[in-house]
């Protein structure tokens, strides 16, 4: 049945040379292949810059480039290699590349590379401290270091100096979803522990309460943020909704404050939201995926005053600080919260350090047993580059998106939807005289977004604020320079002078 040759010998363990056996890990082929393989990524961050930022293919495009079957014989190399330059990369979408301004950067960096290689080749499965001693601790480090850089309290840290280990504590996971997942996971127990048995069938209703204009809420909500908060959460609003919560019977169990909200990079108040969910006892999440980084530079750390009165925080480094995916920083107040709602303790995984209670098994602070050496790369990247270089490279990008918001303030054809926060311009074509409304403006909008990306010379996203049509432009990516943002205003400038000049002709006509 199928295409796979079903010739016995074909499926012989010794592949094709059976005298001298397969071994998947000759060195002489472990050197070769990684060597060839840095060249090729050595050479395409050289040529990323000149490759379309989106590309030209349709859905199922590498099926018909790439054999539908598996194959039977093994082949050289560097035929995998050719397949991949001619018809993967073609079909990519250059996250990498300095002309990509869409979503929020995915920054990377040649100690990061190295550390997830490293990693990769060492193939640990940390999920206890014995099966991985040093990657275990490695990733304690790097949390505690960045920890630091942050300015957190000493309490949401692994250790805590000469008074040993704190009943603070982190984790590295694969994103920000699954941090808010454990945390709220955690905040329920905590929730029913507190509440006793209520409600329907015994336990109760729970409520929670996500601040990101984003999401999407079981009970019923505050008003989305607006203009008046900057579209941060208002903390008034949120205890009205909160107390409404409580007479209708509901448990307030989480809050979500949102440092750089995705649609606009909106700040919530997390100190007067926390203040707000301490009067319910509700536990309180900071999500600073993004704009997390740019708080180890001390002019932005205030946005993160009264993260002490929290439980959680999680950033992300493989969005702003250098770290390739998947790297979500993770850390509570208490980890005993967390491991007491997430533990799994089999027969086979027990041993005498986790029986000692002097080791935190990462295990038991996510979802799922097995789990990657993700704290090398991180503690590479700081140990690399130290805090200097990090707050460096974070305020470059902040000075080009200014730079960026500036051009788009001096042209009377546009508006700054929302105020600059970070590194990220939310800006549109406004309606003007001549009789252009508001939907006009969205259309324009629309139109000067799909020109540009159909270019391949730039790739921005979108948003929609108070039903608004809005284009994002994030600076970030790890190879942009100013001539690149500069670059791009300039094509949209062009482009949006031929939007105009089409719709005068149009109106003409």
């Amino acid at each position: 049945m199928g295409s796979l040759d079903t010739n016995p010998t074909a499926f012989s363990a010794f592949g094709d040379d059976a005298s001298a056996g397969f071994q998947p890990l000759n060195p002489d082929d472990v050197r070769s292949y990684l060597h060839k393989a840095v060249d090729f990524i050595s050479d395409y961050y050289k040529s990323v810059e000149s490759l379309p930022v989106l590309p030209d293919v349709k859905p199922g495009y590498l099926r018909n480039e790439l054999s539908s079957a598996p194959p039977t014989s093994s082949a050289p190399f560097d035929v995998t290699m050719k397949e991949l330059r001619a018809s993967v990369v073609p079909g990519m979408t250059h996250w990498a590349s300095p002309n990509f301004f869409a979503f929020f950067p995915s920054t990377n960096s040649a100690a990061a590379i190295a550390g997830d290689l490293i990693a990769s080749a060492m193939n640990t499965v940390g999920f206890t401290w014995q099966a991985a001693p040093a990657a275990t601790e490695m990733e304690v480090l790097a949390l505690d270091w960045l920890a630091q850089l942050l300015r957190l309290p000493s309490s949401f840290m692994n250790r805590t100096g000469a008074a040993g280990r704190g009943t603070g504590g982190g984790v590295i996971l694969g994103t920000t979803s699954e941090a808010m997942l454990v945390t709220l996971v955690a905040a329920r127990d905590a929730a029913l522990r507190r509440s006793g048995s209520q409600g329907v069938s015994g336990l109760p209703r729970l409520a929670v309460r996500a601040v990101s204009p984003a999401s999407t809420l079981p009970t019923s909500a505050p008003s989305p943020p607006g203009p008046e908060t900057d579209y941060a959460l208002d903390p008034a609003r949120l205890l009205e909704v909160m107390q409404a919560d409580v007479d209708a019977g509901l448990v307030p169990t989480y809050v979500c404050a949102t440092v750089g909200t995705t649609s606009s990079n909106a700040v919530d108040p997390v100190g007067a939201i926390a203040d707000v969910a301490a009067v319910f006892n509700a536990w309180v999440h900071v999500d600073a995926a993004y704009a997390g980084s740019a708080c180890i530079c001390p002019e932005f750390r205030h946005h993160l005053d009264g993260v002490e009165r929290v439980d959680s925080i999680s950033m992300s480094p493989h969005k702003w600080l250098l770290t390739c995916l998947d790297c979500t920083c993770l850390w509570v107040r208490d980890t005993h919260r967390l491991t007491d709602s997430l533990e799994t303790n089999p027969e086979y995984l027990k041993n005498d350090a986790s029986e000692s209670g002097n080791v935190t098994d990462l295990k038991d602070m996510q979802v799922g047993v097995g789990r990657r050496f993700r704290g090398l790369k991180l503690w590479m990247v700081m140990r690399t580059y130290g805090a200097a270089k990090l707050q460096e490279h974070i305020r470059s990008d902040v000075a080009m998106a200014k730079m960026f918001e500036d051009s788009v303030r001096s042209d009377d054809r546009f508006e700054v939807v929302v105020p600059r926060n970070f590194a990220l311009v939310c800006f549109r074509i406004k309606p003007h005289g001549g009789g252009m409304t508001e939907e006009d403006a969205d259309e324009a909008n629309r139109e000067l977004m799909e020109c540009l990306n159909r270019t391949g010379k730039a790739y921005l996203a979108h948003t929609v604020v108070d039903d608004r049509f809005v284009l994002r432009f994030a600076v970030g990516s790890s190879l942009q320079e100013e001539r690149h943002v500069r670059s791009a205003w300039e094509l949209i400038n062009k482009t949006t002078t031929e939007i105009m000049q089409d719709k005068i002709v149009a109106a003409v006509e």
